[in-house]
């Protein structure tokens, strides 16, 4: 079996006094997009935030290409997180930039050399095409988070993060962002995380979930494995009777 492209081993990470993450072990492999699945506030978001450094954890590993990612200093990350991208709950575009210049702002800031076709193309790949003038403000729920993702994508990262990519859309648009996370994954042999409280998301996107409870991964597994599991956490969760409400 292939080495994991992106790992953590007993990951810790408390807030507030409370232990949100408790030794996690997770592994993900080279072109599978994982699903990471749990209750509201159980840590999903924060557990993404440390696959890129975002965060550092207070005991445990963190590895992405057999490298410790969790002790370097911020300088040392500059490389690493070219090669990781990652797409905002919110999008998180700079409202004073036009569509062209929120994907060309990753370009500009590690100083590469880039010309109008590049950003083209980045709009192409998220089925925005000639939208580079227009601002955030002028822009969908779903316009925005695509936008987003073509930022995402500037660098030609070889992991994708995708927090909470289909919350506040509509179930069309929703699925609108999950074709979108299919063909990416399929075109670009892109290495995906997808952070969600939508079933219907996972089904769709996922080639493996993993059940994150009380700190820890409860279970891994296909979405088939997951829905025949006879585990009583797991079984109400993917019958949709836990809460569902986004991470905040």
């Amino acid at each position: 079996m292939n080495e994991p492209v992106l790992a953590c081993y007993g990951l810790e990470r408390s807030f507030a006094g409370g232990k949100v993450l408790d030794g996690v072990d997770l592994e993900l492999r080279k072109a599978e997009t994982t699903v990471i699945l749990g209750r509201s506030g159980s840590g999903k978001s924060v557990l993404l935030k440390h696959l890129n450094g975002l965060f550092r954890p207070e005991a445990g590993r963190v590895v992405f290409d057999g490298a410790e990612i969790g002790s370097l200093h911020e300088r040392e990350l500059v490389p690493m997180r070219r090669r990781v991208g990652m797409l905002f709950q919110g999008g998180a575009l700079f409202d004073s930039l036009d569509v062209g210049g929120n994907v060309a702002f990753p370009l500009e800031h590690h100083q590469i050399e880039y010309d109008n076709s590049r950003i083209e193309h980045l709009l192409e790949l998220v089925d925005l095409a000639g939208t580079e003038r227009r601002m955030p403000s002028e822009l969908s729920g779903g316009m925005r988070k695509r936008a987003a993702l073509a930022r995402a994508l500037a660098l030609d990262p070889e992991v994708m993060l995708y927090d909470e990519p289909t919350t506040g859309l509509d179930p069309v648009t929703a699925q609108q962002i999950n074709r979108l996370i299919r063909s990416l994954q399929s075109r670009l042999g892109l290495t995906s995380v997808v952070v969600t409280h939508d079933l219907a998301s996972t089904d769709f996107v996922a080639d493996r979930i993993a059940f994150l409870y009380n700190g820890s991964i409860r279970a891994a597994g296909s979405a088939e494995e997951m829905r025949r599991s006879v585990d009583p956490v797991i079984r109400e969760f993917m019958s949709g009777g836990a809460d569902s409400a986004p991470d905040g």
